[in-house]
C-alpha cells in the first residue's frame, strides 16, 4: 500500500458506507438530485477525504484537526438520513442500518483520533 491511509480500518469502512449512501441516494425523488441527495453524498465523501488528508504528511496534531472534520461529517450524513426517513425517501429498516453504522464509525473515528498524541 502506497499511502498511509490505505491501511486505516476507518477509511475503509468510511470508503464502503460512501459507496453505500451513493447507491441509496439514487432512490431519493429526482427533485432532490441537487439539493438532499448532493448533500448526503458530498458528507460521507468528505469523511473518506478529511481522513486521507489528514493521515498523509501531517503532524498528529494536524491529522487530529482533519479526523475532527470527518466527525462533523458523520453526523451530517446522520441528519440527512433523519431527513430523508422524516420525508419517506428511505424506510425505517434503511435509516437504522446507517444510523447504527455511523454511529459506529463515528466512535471508531473517536477512539482513533483520542489515541494520537
Amino acid at each position: 500500500m502506497a499511502f498511509k491511509f490505505e491501511s486505516l480500518k476507518i477509511w475503509n469502512k468510511a470508503l464502503d458506507l460512501s459507496i453505500e449512501i451513493d447507491e441509496m441516494a439514487k432512490g431519493f425523488p429526482k427533485y432532490e438530485v441537487f439539493n438532499l441527495c448532493n448533500q448526503i453524498r458530498k458528507a460521507a465523501d468528505s469523511i473518506v477525504l478529511n481522513i486521507a488528508e489528514g493521515s498523509t504528511g501531517q503532524t498528529n496534531p494536524e491529522f487530529k484537526r482533519f479526523l475532527n472534520y470527518s466527525l462533523r461529517s458523520g453526523i451530517e450524513v446522520v441528519s440527512c438520513l433523519f431527513i430523508a426517513k422524516k420525508k419517506n425517501y428511505i424506510q425505517d429498516e434503511i435509516f437504522s442500518k446507517y444510523y447504527n453504522e455511523y454511529e459506529t464509525l463515528v466512535k471508531m473515528i473517536s477512539s482513533f483520533r483520542g489515541k494520537l498524541i
